[in-house]
């Protein structure tokens, strides 16, 4: 099946034969200065690099292992932020709904919504979204097997939501370990949607570190590049400008300064896929 593209913004296309788009950011917000440090010099490494690039950060982490976890700065800060981003960087930006009742507030602000992995299969949630009319941005639940899928883009498409993506996070086999099933990818695009690959959250260890979450950010890089071959429409990655200090995900992190290799190898071997170039 032939895959559809659209617009997220006037300067950025996913889908189809367009380069695949960079959606990064910070994990949480951790106040308006580092969001907009992180959002001015990705901008900038992705520019370079020659990749579209929608940014994103989570206003609040609604399913943090432990209650004593930092959460973020809350719906209306967060998306004051993001409209700061949107404004003074000039880039699009990405964040997660937590709620129906939230969905309203984010579409004013957000180019794309998210629904994250663990509500993936909540109908009102991905009804709520497509009526919007906003991009959306699912993540595929460590818990959802890839032909699954299927089921969460009819229920938006039911609702009238055209414009959509299926972001890959890995599967969960227990005991805090995540696998990534590159043939699940491969099913997922059949569907005629573009695909996403998160290379950090699939290096994520849940619940690993006891009262928080784990990862082996060092593997995150390869994971991405495997995606590359496989021909995904982007590339989803947390970046932080010191992940030893981060204050949500740090572990399964890649550091800010690591970030343009990465996209750079991404997007030859993604440019092989394409029959573009040789390596």
């Amino acid at each position: 099946m032939s895959q559809r593209s659209f617009k997220i913004a006037a300067d950025v296309t996913v889908g189809g034969d367009s380069v695949p788009v960079l959606i990064a950011g910070p994990c949480v917000m951790e106040g308006e200065g580092m969001v907009m440090r992180h959002a001015e010099e990705i901008r900038r490494i992705a520019s370079e690099a020659g990749m579209p690039f929608v940014f994103k950060a989570s206003y609040d982490k609604a399913n943090r292992t432990s209650i004593a976890s930092y959460r973020g700065p809350g719906l209306d800060e967060g998306l004051r932020i993001l409209a700061g981003v949107r404004k003074e960087v000039g880039v699009p930006v990405l964040t997660d709904a937590h709620s129906v009742a939230e969905i309203k507030a984010v579409a004013e602000v957000a180019d794309v919504i998210q629904i994250p992995a663990f509500l993936c299969r909540q109908t009102d949630m991905l009804t709520a979204a497509a009526k919007t009319g906003k991009c959306i941005n699912v993540k595929k639940g460590q818990f959802v097997a890839p032909d699954s899928a299927r089921y969460i883009i009819e229920k938006i498409v039911s609702a009238g939501g055209d414009r959509l993506m299926i972001t890959e996070r890995g599967s969960c086999f227990g005991y805090n370990r995540l696998v990534v099933d590159y043939t699940g990818l491969v099913r997922m695009r059949d569907f005629g949607h573009p695909v996403i690959f998160d290379a950090t959250h699939s290096v994520q260890t849940p619940g690993g570190l006891g009262d928080r979450s784990g990862g082996e950010g060092a593997y995150a890089p390869y994971l991405a590049w495997a995606a590359a071959a496989v021909g995904v429409s982007g590339l989803f990655v947390e970046v932080h400008e010191n992940p030893a200090q981060a204050l949500s995900d740090g572990p399964n992190m890649i550091p800010l300064g690591n970030l343009k290799p990465i996209l750079e190898r991404f997007l030859k071997i993604s440019s092989i896929n394409h029959g573009k170039s040789d390596l």
